[in-house]
């Protein structure tokens, strides 16, 4: 089944290309006055095509970049032991190549945790940030479980463990209003590259600390949105997260799965309009105060 996320309409001008290492696609804003970037992140074992529902609502007010993360896609393998920082740098060289200074960065599950390293590392270039199902800190059990899914990763993702994980994303049974959208997901999952899937998947499984004691000094606007249903990147998570970042909200999706922008993307859009707008407004009223370049 070829993976597709329907729109709500016609998906507005884009523009694809690829740099040294990263296949990407700009959407042009369909509002002339919209000077502002969003960038985002996929999460692991998905492509840009997954935000497909998040393009067509945020083209309204800015320019969308969406790009495969390092092991994904059309872009290039990671290191064979890749870190965080190497995942921002991807985003960082992208944003040179298409020399866009500053943006907005929104990631989903592991592109929450590349959207976080960037920000803290990137602030001058982060307008905002929004972490979509992030995971952090995790329990003994939760870390045993997903490092057990690591260690098990043979050549390629087996139709078992993509069902297993479609399972944990969806529910068990899946629901049926949700079928079509769990098998867009179940064909990316299968059409991923394997070592790209195995070297990404491991670095996610052991990167549920990497910002713990680092986000009291995320210096950007925060949002940290999951869904009330989701085990494994947990209202608690979101919340703790809020807790020690000095300019940050969380927010949780009633009923939703860790699938949310697929499975409810009319709520997500919601929340990620209503926070960019708010972080939008407060960067024109610091740039207009400092006599910065609003974009």
């Amino acid at each position: 089944m070829k993976p597709e996320f329907a729109p709500g309409r016609a998906i507005p001008r884009v523009q694809r290309g690829r740099t040294a290492q990263t296949s990407y696609s700009v959407y042009a804003p369909q509002s002339n006055a919209a000077r502002e970037t969003v960038v985002l992140i996929h999460g692991v074992g998905m492509n840009q095509s997954v935000w497909a529902p998040q393009i067509d609502a945020l083209s309204e007010s800015f320019r969308v970049v969406v790009y495969d993360m390092l092991g994904h896609g059309a872009s290039a393998l990671p290191s064979e032991t890749p870190t965080l920082e190497e995942y921002a740098a991807q985003l960082e060289a992208l944003l040179d190549a298409i020399q866009i200074e500053r943006a907005h960065v929104v990631g989903h599950s592991m592109g929450a945790l590349v959207a976080l390293e960037f920000a803290l590392l990137n602030a001058p270039r982060t307008l905002s940030v929004v972490a979509l199902n992030a995971v952090y800190d995790r329990t003994p059990a939760q870390r045993e479980a997903v490092m057990t899914r690591a260690a098990s990763l043979g050549e390629a993702p087996a139709a078992s463990g993509v069902d297993a994980t479609l399972s944990r994303w969806f529910g068990d049974p899946i629901p049926g209003h949700l079928s079509e959208a769990a098998q867009a997901v179940r064909a990316l999952l299968l059409g991923v590259d394997p070592v790209g899937y195995a070297r990404t998947y491991r670095l996610f499984a052991s990167s549920d600390n990497a910002h713990v004691g680092r986000l009291a000094n995320l210096a950007v606007p925060a949002l940290f949105l999951t869904g009330e249903c989701d085990p494994n990147s947990s209202a608690q998570m979101s919340r703790a997260m809020a807790a020690v970042a000095p300019r940050a909200r969380a927010e949780v999706i009633a009923s939703e799965r860790h699938m949310m922008n697929v499975t409810n993307p009319e709520r997500v859009n919601a929340s990620l309009l209503a926070f960019l707008a708010v972080a939008s407004a407060a960067h024109a009223t610091n740039a207009s105060s400092t006599g910065e370049r609003h974009g």
